[in-house]
């Protein structure tokens, strides 16, 4: 069995279509867990990582694909994420649970939208990363803007450890910095790996990138620093442990470089892969709260500990719910029983399986930092499993709310039930999918992170469930709220014979930066303290309908300052109802207004194409906020409401001969202009 510090849960993510399946190809074939490489998009089975057929229809990854693998004595538990915005919980999910990541960076693109949002992911669950520069055989390619860009645009420390042996058609390799070695890749698919001397004519430029190298990292090592200053020569298992210490601390990025397309540099990516990320026991302890008395816990990472565990993710297949389990302390078998602390019941693990993409290897039983799968085991994405007796909960993943719903109806009867049980495995395995009924209409709402999400679970509902359905336009999840404060003084008295209802409230609402704040200012006693959940109850109640169009407010913080009540009329029911009432009767007189989602737009199109993708942006309503030269080509940005965007992939191909792309993620909502309050519904 292999020790737990030779351990490595990894993720791969970056922005769409900067190789990460293609990269993640390489590593299974390298470490022999498949013998034939495919590729994204080709003909045949298409890239073992996208398993699902409309992955490999689309080339796009939905779904994190787990597998595990070995290189030299470490064995690697590799997560592959999706790269669309559209996914971004599955990166969400992916980055919860990892110790460590390889950031994927387009050597010819750099750093991207989705980069920026990959970033911000693992800086808020503070994982260790090493960036990967990649397609370096691309025309255009210049790993040292990219270099540049990190350091830039995400505010990163990067450490360049290698050296391009030329670029574009001409790359042929990387120099190892470290080593002073020049590696080169041959065989029909780089299996070959030969170190060779540096070439003479790239001799000093190493020199020159290997004293930067040493210079950024001996902050580290005072062994180094002194060896430095003595002019000593610096052995490499010095260096390789600075590098370490500092990646694990988070204070600097190692940056390597290669393309995984041609098969050259990615061996010396998985040595980096055990060189510097942590394993399991080298990450530091999780945060669980304690449900009984709402107290943090700390977990370590120990055998002996009660198992505490969780599901990041679901997979409906032929065999059952597989339960993607991350195992945080403790030691799990076959045939155990886990407390789950949602629910409060008692589960039994009927099988517990290493994860091989789509491929199940059977286990007796798994140690702390493990990654398995779970069979058997009924639990929804997010849940922590716990020994009984032990009631823990973890911290949850941080969900962005939903920006777009399209309406649904059944085709025929038998359709009904199709529906129902594909959405209630879509929403317990997406917490981004939110599901609800129209009370209007009575039809089945259904609300994304945009329009591919949607597209995405239609098209699965169709595949997977052969239920055929109705589907109307897409709509925009706007949000109300207020611009101006204003107060409140109500007063519910019912008298119906026997006991009555009295509940009296004051207080006021004014705008805030947050979705929702509730202060209790009162004093004295006026309202009994049993009572003021009640009201906070009752002023939750009144932000999911809106009173100009009915949508869900936001940014609203509520003072509650008094009040009165009577001690036999009053109840926490009658508060909570005259919270609402008092909140709706205030958010009228408070100016209110329409928010609508704002779009962070990143469109890539050759330069001769640039004046009339503008123009056409301007036009929906777009801000433009600078635009940046790639070789031949012009990326904009821009953002823009999420209101104008629909239908624009058609309109931007139609526009650039097919040759623009674009990405989208969600910014900010921002106040709608007054002329177009009237239009919406």
């Amino acid at each position: 069995m292999i020790p737990r510090s030779n351990i490595r849960n990894i993720g791969i993510s970056a922005h769409i279509d900067a190789g990460k399946t293609t990269l993640s190809e390489r590593i299974l074939y390298y470490t022999g867990k498949i013998h034939k490489i495919a590729e994204v998009g080709s003909d045949g089975d298409g890239a073992t990582m996208d398993y699902m057929e409309l992955e490999r229809e689309k080339g796009i990854t939905i779904t994190s694909a787990a597998v595990t693998c070995f290189w030299d004595g470490t064995q690697i538990n590799l997560i592959d994420t999706p790269g669309h915005v559209d996914f971004t919980i599955e990166v969400e999910r992916s980055l919860r649970i990892l110790d460590g990541a390889i950031m994927v960076l387009c050597g010819v693109a750099g750093v991207q939208s989705q980069s920026i949002t990959v970033d911000r992911q693992m800086k808020r669950y503070q994982v260790p990363r090493i960036a990967f520069i990649n397609k370096l055989d691309r025309v255009g390619a210049n790993p040292f803007r990219v270099v540049d860009a990190l350091r830039e645009k995400l505010g990163l420390n990067p450490v360049v450890l290698q050296y391009p042996i030329g670029l574009e058609d001409g790359f042929e390799g990387v120099i190892d910095l470290i080593e002073m070695t020049a590696h080169y890749f041959e065989g029909e698919n780089g299996e070959n790996w030969l170190k060779k001397p540096i070439p003479e004519a790239l001799q000093a430029a190493a020199q020159v990138a290997r004293d930067k190298l040493l210079d950024q990292i001996s902050i580290h090592s005072e062994v180094m620093m002194a060896k430095l200053i003595a002019g000593e020569e610096i052995p490499p298992q010095l260096i390789w442990d600075a590098i370490r210490q500092g990646t694990l601390c988070l204070e600097f990025t190692p940056v390597l470089m290669g393309s995984a397309f041609k098969n050259k540099a990615v061996q010396n990516l998985l040595d980096a892969i055990a060189l510097y990320l942590p394993s399991p026991v080298e990450r530091s302890a999780i945060t669980a709260i304690d449900v009984a008395t709402n107290q943090p816990v700390q977990i370590y990472p120990e055998p002996d500990n009660p198992v505490v565990a969780i599901a990041f993710k679901l997979i409906d297949d032929e065999f059952g719910q597989l339960t993607y389990t991350r195992l945080y302390s403790g030691i799990l078998h076959q045939g155990d029983k886990l407390y789950n602390s949602r629910t409060q019941k008692q589960v039994r693990v009927h099988r517990l399986v290493r994860i091989e993409v789509d491929k199940r290897q059977e286990l007796e039983f798994a140690t702390a930092g493990e990654i398995v799968g779970l069979v058997g085991v009924n639990c929804a994405s997010g849940d922590t499993l716990c020994s009984p007796g032990t009631n823990l909960s973890l911290e949850g993943i941080f969900v962005p709310e939903p920006v777009m719903t399209i309406a649904i109806t059944p085709k025929s009867q038998v359709d009904v039930d199709r529906i129902s049980k594909a959405l209630h495995r879509f929403s317990a395995e997406d917490p981004t999918l939110h599901i609800s009924i129209d009370p209007e209409s009575h039809k089945t709402l259904i609300s994304g992170m945009g329009e591919l999400h949607l597209e995405i679970y239609l098209e699965r509902m169709k595949r997977e469930y052969h239920a055929e359905v109705y589907v109307s336009a897409p709509a925009v999840a706007y949000r109300e709220t207020i611009t101006q404060t204003a107060n409140f003084d109500f007063t519910l008295k019912k008298q119906t014979g026997g006991a009555g209802q009295y509940a009296h409230i004051k207080g006021r609402l004014q705008p805030c930066e947050d979705s929702f704040i509730f202060e209790n200012q009162v004093v004295g006693g006026v309202i009994p303290k049993q009572f003021i959940a009640a009201c906070e109850q009752g002023f939750k109640d009144a932000l999911k309908t809106g009173w100009l169009k009915g949508y869900p407010i936001m940014g609203v913080k509520v003072i509650l300052e008094g009040g009165s009540y009577h001690p036999i009329d009053s109840s926490e029911m009658a508060f909570r109802f005259a919270a609402k009432q008092g909140f709706e009767a205030a958010f009228a007189k408070a100016k209110p207004t329409i928010l609508e989602p704002m779009m962070l737009l990143e469109v890539e199109t050759p330069s001769q194409f640039l004046g009339r993708i503008q123009g056409k942006l301007l036009s929906r309503r777009a801000l433009l906020l600078g635009s940046e030269t790639r070789n031949n080509d012009v990326v904009i940005r821009a953002e823009v409401p999420l209101a104008e965007m629909f239908g624009y992939s058609t309109e931007v191909r139609s526009l650039s001969q097919g040759m623009a792309t674009f990405s989208m993620e969600f910014a900010e909502y921002r106040q709608l202009p007054d002329n177009l309050l009237t239009a919406i519904k």
